[in-house]
């Protein structure tokens, strides 16, 4: 909800103001080798165009691995209506891949897959955006990376389908509302679904109360998952 450009380019520019978003999140934290992501992204509208730019980048980490986005965000937005507008969005950028194995409990210290590190191995990433929005209603898909890049060990028959690490087509579902209750509460709901090849599709529904444009309280349901609660102030 409070970084879409991440996953949709289309966003670029939207906001009608130069933004500037840094998030920060620790998973699991206590374990050895938790999840730990970073993202930082910029996006702007330039003036007197229907044109967005953006730059986003991502710092993902999980046990060996550390994972690097860098990207550019390209919008274009036309009316479709009095209030509507519908944005087309590209990304294009770079993956960058480190992995650690010195982090692991290696059962066989003899297997040649794991005698070497995987160092700033590089990739390119294209991804393709649409964005829906009115004042109160949006929808957006999105495919932040379409390129399947599978990361082959060095010393590995490239013949073999044996691989390090394999990225995979993630398509992102978006949608969200603002219901006016009265002068003073704004009702939110959102959904966000996931979709990618080998594992279960996920869906987050949350649903945020806005009091006098200031104080948040809400909850979200990960089907099949988690149940978490939100407040906010500003």
């Amino acid at each position: 909800m409070y970084n879409p450009i991440v996953i949709n380019p289309a966003y670029a520019g939207n906001r009608g103001v130069a933004s500037i978003v840094g998030l920060h999140r620790s998973q699991w934290v206590g374990l050895d080798g938790a999840p730990r992501t970073q993202t930082l992204s910029f996006h702007t509208p330039i003036a007197n165009s229907r044109v967005g730019l953006g730059l986003s980048v991502v710092n993902d980490e999980i046990g060996p691995a550390d994972e690097t986005y860098v990207a550019a965000d390209f919008s274009y937005t036309i009316p479709v209506g009095d209030e509507a507008r519908l944005s087309f969005g590209l990304k294009g950028g770079i993956h960058v891949l480190n992995v650690d194995f010195n982090k692991l409990n290696i059962f066989d210290p003899g297997d040649p897959r794991l005698s070497e590190n995987v160092d700033n191995r590089l990739s390119p990433t294209v991804g393709l955006g649409l964005y829906y929005h009115t004042e109160r209603f949006y929808v957006g898909l999105s495919s932040p990376n379409l390129l399947q890049t599978d990361h082959f060990d060095e010393d590995n028959d490239t013949s073999s389908a044996t691989f390090i690490a394999e990225e995979r087509i993630h398509l992102f579902g978006t949608v969200g509302y603002v219901f006016c209750l009265n002068d003073n509460i704004k009702f939110k709901p959102a959904g966000l679904v996931k979709m990618v090849q080998g594992a279960p599709l996920q869906v987050d529904l949350t649903a945020n109360f806005l009091f006098n444009e200031k104080f948040t309280v809400g909850a979200a349901y990960r089907w099949s998952a988690a149940v978490t609660g939100l407040v906010g102030f500003k």
